[in-house]
């Protein structure tokens, strides 16, 4: 009895002591060892001895290997997307500046930053600029484009007088010639003065450097800026001899003739190119200065608004001076009501090319010119049996303001129209990104 108790002592003890399942290596170990002596050397290895080293050896590794991915798949960065989503901007800008300016115009503002992890718009931009891998010769490239405007700032000054100077040549001409001699002169002169103009528009601050697709051109405007340029001419006269019964003859390009040309107005326009050049010169160099010392679209905007109604009122009072000056040499009414709000029509439409935004001014400059021509239109429509109440209103509205009265009104609406978009468009940041090219 005290044989099978001490047994059954020893057995309980043995199974409380025995390994656990999870070391098989060293149970299998000591149970071939103990094979090993009581067989002497009859006895083979237990198979379990070799076999569990293989069956366990690459568990450990396998774990460890699986352990590291986890972290990186929850790793997320949000700026390098972004850079992702806009890498042509990234790569070509030239300054942080510049992508600023692009992600403005794709919709991203200071609130959108602060998702980034970003206080405004800027610090992004920055960012994302310091992020873009570049070659070695791109910062060598960057500088000839910021400085080129600088060496080709003669050539704008010159062809900015060109339309002008080119304009007074031909009003002395027709002013010392007539008949057929008048008319080549006459014909010469606006061929002339048209090549310096479209010259003026392909280079200098009143180009356009943004390289757009051909649906972004500002379709209507190149006819509209000719029309309402020949009407500041010839219109008032026209509509004056319409008005009475007229016209008795075509224009003689003189103001005493049977259809008097206002000279004054068209040749004060053809000289105020050369502030209208300087006036956008200034608004781009003030935009980027300030929006280098902006940290934020909403500042840069409010830094902005008094530059561009600075600039536009610096152009008025060059226009009005113009005006006099070109009023008392040919000693012709000045017809200031219509020819400065044309002059601001003009000078806000080429603006807001300049600057990208070719929409508005197409539209703008179109409308006006057609409201101009369906006032003539109502003019002599009247005259057709039963159409006499067209003329009704033109009689009401010339009698009140004169004939200038008409383009007075329609281009000071549009050109009013066009100051309240320009304040909004013009103090972007996205419209005074770098050009790609010199100007």
């Amino acid at each position: 009895m005290f044989t099978s108790e001490l047994f059954t002592s020893e057995q309980f003890t043995s199974e409380r002591s025995a390994p656990e399942p999870s070391a098989p290596d060293s149970s299998a170990a000591g149970a071939g060892a103990r094979a090993e002596t009581e067989q002497g050397g009859r006895g083979r290895p237990a198979p379990t001895a070799t076999a569990a080293p293989a069956r366990t050896a690459p568990a450990t590794p396998s774990s460890a290997d699986r352990r590291p991915p986890t972290p990186r798949r929850g790793a997320v960065d949000p700026v390098k997307a972004l850079m992702h989503r806009h890498r042509e901007l990234c790569e070509r800008a030239v300054d942080p500046l510049e992508i600023a300016a692009g992600l403005e115009a794709h919709g991203v503002t200071d609130r959108t930053a602060a998702r980034f992890r970003h206080r405004d718009v800027f610090s992004l931009a920055e960012e994302m600029y310091a992020r873009v891998p570049r070659s070695g010769d791109q910062p060598a490239s960057a500088p000839p484009s910021s400085a080129a405007p600088e060496r080709a700032r003669p050539a704008w000054l010159l062809l900015s007088l060109l339309p002008g100077t080119l304009g007074a040549a031909t009003v002395a001409g027709l002013r010392l010639t007539d008949g057929r001699a008048r008319l080549f002169v006459t014909v010469a002169g606006v061929l002339a003065v048209a090549a310096a103009l479209r010259a003026v528009l392909r280079r200098g601050p009143l180009s356009r450097p943004y390289r757009t697709g051909p649906g972004a051109r500002p379709a209507g405007t190149r006819g509209g800026t000719w029309w309402l340029l020949a009407y500041a001419g010839l219109g008032d006269a026209l509509l004056t001899a319409a008005l009475t019964g007229g016209p008795d003859g075509l224009p003689d390009g003189t103001a005493g003739g049977a259809w008097p040309f206002a000279a004054a107005p068209v040749l004060a326009l053809a000289l105020s190119c050369a502030p209208a050049a300087w006036c956008a010169h200034l608004l781009s160099a003030g935009a980027r200065r300030k929006l280098a010392a902006s940290r934020g679209l909403e500042e840069f905007a409010t830094a902005v608004r008094p530059l561009l109604l600075g600039v536009f009122a610096l152009f008025l009072a060059a226009l009005t001076g113009l005006l006099a000056l070109c009023a008392v040499a040919l000693d012709e009414p000045a017809g200031a009501a219509q020819t400065l709000t044309l002059g601001a029509l003009l000078l806000l439409a080429r603006l807001l090319t300049t600057h990208g935004a070719t929409r508005a001014p197409g539209l703008v400059l179109r409308a006006t010119a057609v409201g101009e021509a369906a006032v003539l239109a109502a003019v002599f429509t009247a005259r057709l049996p039963g159409c006499g109440f067209l003329v009704t209103p033109v009689d009401l509205l010339v009698d009140a303001l004169g004939p200038g009265g008409v383009p007075a009104l329609l281009c000071g609406a549009s050109a009013l129209t066009l100051l309240i978009h320009a304040t909004r468009t013009l103090t972007r940041a996205s419209a005074h990104a770098r050009a790609d090219h010199p100007r």
